[in-house]
This record gives C-alpha cells, structure tokens and sequence, in this order.
C-alpha cells in the first residue's frame, strides 16, 4: 500500500469543501457516474471535509493506455521468446537433420551394393539342382530380394511408368512365393482373369506386402481370402488377433508387435497414392480385410 501527499496547486484533481461526513467515510475511495473521489479531513476544521475528485474519464483513458502498453509489452516479449525457441530448436534439429540425410545416403549406397550379389545368387539358384535344402536357400535369398525392392521403393521417388498388364499373374506369382513359407495357413483364391493399366512392379509391392503382413500377424491354423471377381476391386482378407490401432497401421514406421520393420503398409500407402488407388480397412471381429479399389 502506497502513501500519498496532495498539494492544493496539483492540477490533475478538482477539490470540493463538504460539510463533516461520518468518521467511517473518510479515506475511502468512490465513484459516481462523472468522478472518482475521496474524502479527507481539514487540519484545524473540525466542521468541513476536502473532497479530491478525479474526473473518470481521465481514469478510463489512463486505465486504456496501461492496457495496450502491456499488451504491446507482452506481444513483444512473447515475439522474442518465439524467436530464441526457433534459434534453439533450429540449432538442435541441424545435426539430427545432417544424421538423417547421412543415414539415407549411407542405406542408398547399401541398397546399390547388395543389388549385385543378390541378383547373382537368385541367377546362380535357378541353375542349381533343386533340392529341399537348396529351396530353403532360395526362399531366404528372395526374401532378402523382397527386402530390398522395398527398401529401393521407400527411398525411390519417381514417376511411375504405366502399363497393361494382368492382375491375376501378380497375385499367383506373390501367393506362390508365400504359400511355400506358410502352407499351414487356410489359402482361398477366387480371382478372375482380368487387365488393368498401372505400373506392374509398385502393384506387385502393394501386393507383396499385403501379403507379408497378412501371413507375419495371422492366427494359428489361420486363414486368408484373396477376392477379386468382375470388378475393380481386390480383397485380401485373413484372421487376426485384433488390430490395436487401425489408424495408424499405414504410418510410417509403426508397428504393433516386434517383428518387421513397420515401413511395409507405409509404402502400400505411399505406392497407392502414386498410382491412383483406394484403399480400405475393415477391421470386424477376429478378420482383417484391406479392399484395393482401381480406378
């Protein structure tokens, strides 16, 4: 609480003389519809009050001008602090920004390099006597071509060239390979003979990781249901034990469990939107359904 002095030549108050007022009036501040006013008592004047008045315009005026020097204080500061933040988090995104590109470039080059051996192993497989063990050795070195095609693909961004050709041939050859790792699984194809215009090896991913992803988090003695009959839809469907989060299943690097890498649903995701393709998820029960709408 602040103690103030007041001086009859102060020409920011208007003073009045009242008639005595009650002991419990003085020194308390009131206000009327023109004025803000306080009564004090006379030195040697036991009969009269001096009434200071202050005019409430003045008041208001005054109270509006601290408002806006605040806010403008505020606004400023607030400015300042967002521009520190910005500094601070611009100087500690920068190295994780260089790690990042550095990684990509690193994978990119590892991609480069494998391309070779892999392909020369698949080469030398197919002229190989083909016994149970050599299929064993053939069936990991695709999957490390699956792999890497996928790898190739998530890192790749260009224009994807369309041709004609048949969906049909896509799916067996993609079952084919899955079937020989999962043939205790229940397989229902009911496809039919049909040509569509996209771009055979991103179709040929999109359907790869379907599959992989449908096989990896099945039910013992699962099934899966691959449809496609006279129309512009395919359905790959199989028994789950339940997706925790289907929204976020397309999302770059997730996953609900501790196999895979949780980048193949994100490249079905990114591979459909580059070729124009709908994609659905049903999630009912115990059964998982994706539905592949062309356009």
């Amino acid at each position: 609480m602040k103690n103030y002095s007041f001086f009859f030549d102060d020409n920011r108050f208007n003073i009045n003389i009242v008639s005595k007022v009650k002991e419990n009036q003085l020194y308390e501040l009131y206000s009327d519809k023109k004025n803000l006013y306080i009564l004090v008592p006379l030195p040697d004047d036991k009969n009269n009050s001096l009434e200071i008045i202050y005019p409430l315009s003045k008041y208001k005026t005054q109270l509006v001008n601290i408002q806006y020097k605040l806010l403008w204080q505020f606004l400023i500061l607030s400015l300042i602090a967002i521009l520190i933040s910005l500094l601070f988090a611009f100087y500690a995104i920068g190295p994780m920004r260089d790690a990042l590109l550095l990684l990509e470039e690193f994978i990119k080059d590892i991609i480069h390099d494998l391309n070779t051996p892999i392909t020369s192993i698949l080469i030398n497989l197919k002229m190989m006597k083909r016994d149970e063990e050599v299929e064993s050795i053939a069936q990991s070195a695709n999957t490390i071509a699956m792999l890497h095609k996928n790898l190739s693909i998530y890192l790749k961004d260009s224009h994807l060239q369309k041709e004609r050709f048949s969906i049909k041939k896509i799916i067996n050859e993609q079952v084919e390979f899955f079937y020989s790792l999962y043939d205790y699984l229940n397989w229902t194809l009911d496809i039919e003979e049909q040509y569509i215009t996209s771009n055979r090896n991103a179709l040929s991913r999109i359907v790869y990781n379907l599959l992989s992803n449908a096989c990896k988090y099945n039910t013992s003695n699962g099934f899966i249901e691959i449809k496609m009959k006279n129309s512009n839809r395919l359905t790959i469907s199989n028994s789950s034990y339940g997706i925790k989060n289907p929204s976020k299943v397309f999302d770059r690097f997730y996953k609900e469990g501790d196999r895979g890498l949780g980048i193949g649903l994100h490249i079905v995701d990114k591979l459909c939107n580059e070729l124009n393709i709908n994609k659905k998820l049903e999630v009912l029960d115990k059964k998982v359904t994706i539905i592949l709408i062309f356009n």
